[in-house]
């Protein structure tokens, strides 16, 4: 017997919800925060997901914690380990991620539909002071290193075809950085840089970016007893009074891979952060 999600997305007037139904979806990133809820949003919409970690532990317990909430769609998950701060190994380990995904489901194999990286590493602030040439490469070595070295392997997997997308990840501090986000507003942009160049490059693939606010994942945790005034501070620094949840972004990743249209794009979701 089909489950609810199998009758709503392929109900014969589904003519939205079923957009991404049996499409292939890969998620660097895809562990823990944004990544995950995106994973689950496209598991929701009838996809295969495969989400890529470098921890292979939080990827199992990732797919476990899929895996419960939805147990009819056990086969539509898998995942894969890949640390984008090996550099010499990371190119290797995103094609066996790919590989892998390319390879999932009861499509033709050998291709995906989709790929949404929103891999960050361990990434803080510094003080202007205590910036060293390492600690600027630590900061650029997962997202731009990584994100450029995904997008060649990608153009190997994706469909050559505008139902096809590559999206990355940025962050509302390259327009409104604050005091010590200097080498991240400059991330940012590179990383916005790439998406458009990436855009000409692999056409007709569609690659577009996401640039979220102040988001709730399980990265705050480092905060401990600070965590409410920093949570305070954010809110009052929108529109909204409010912060994000990965579940409120993952719509926007959900939007770049249904709309056949859009590609170079930035889309932003941060509260109104950029009224303030």
């Amino acid at each position: 017997m089909s489950s609810f999600i199998d009758q709503v997305i392929t109900a014969p007037n589904s003519k939205y919800l079923s957009k991404l139904a049996n499409n292939r979806v890969v998620v660097f990133g895809g562990s823990s925060g944004i990544g995950f809820a995106v994973a689950e949003a496209a598991i929701e919409h009838g996809a295969y997901v495969t989400i890529v970690s470098s921890n292979a532990q939080k990827l199992a317990d990732a797919q476990s914690r899929i895996v419960a909430r939805y147990p009819d769609r056990g086969e539509y998950i898998s995942s894969a380990v890949c640390d984008l701060s090996k550099k010499d190994d990371a190119e290797t380990e995103i094609e066996k991620a790919l590989d892998l995904a390319a390879n999932t489901g009861p499509s033709t194999p050998g291709h995906v539909d989709h790929i949404v990286f929103t891999a960050a590493g361990s990434i803080e602030t510094k003080p202007l002071s205590e910036l060293t040439a390492s600690s600027i490469d630590e900061a650029f070595a997962v997202m731009f290193l990584g994100g450029a070295l995904v997008a060649k392997q990608a153009s190997k997997y994706l469909r050559k075809s505008p139902s096809s997308s590559l999206t990355f990840t940025g962050g509302v501090n390259t327009y409104k950085p604050g005091d010590g986000w200097e080498v991240l507003a400059g991330l940012g942009a590179a990383m916005e840089g790439l998406s458009r160049g990436l855009a000409v490059t692999m056409r007709p693939v569609r690659v577009n970016l996401v640039s979220p606010g102040a988001v709730i994942t399980e990265r705050w945790e480092r905060f401990g007893e600070a965590m409410g005034p920093i949570a305070e501070k954010f809110k009052g620094e929108t529109t909204t009074g409010s912060l994000g949840t990965p579940e409120d972004l993952a719509e926007a990743y959900l939007y770049l891979m249904k709309d056949k249209f859009a590609t170079g794009s930035v889309v932003h979701s941060n509260g109104g952060r950029l009224l303030v």
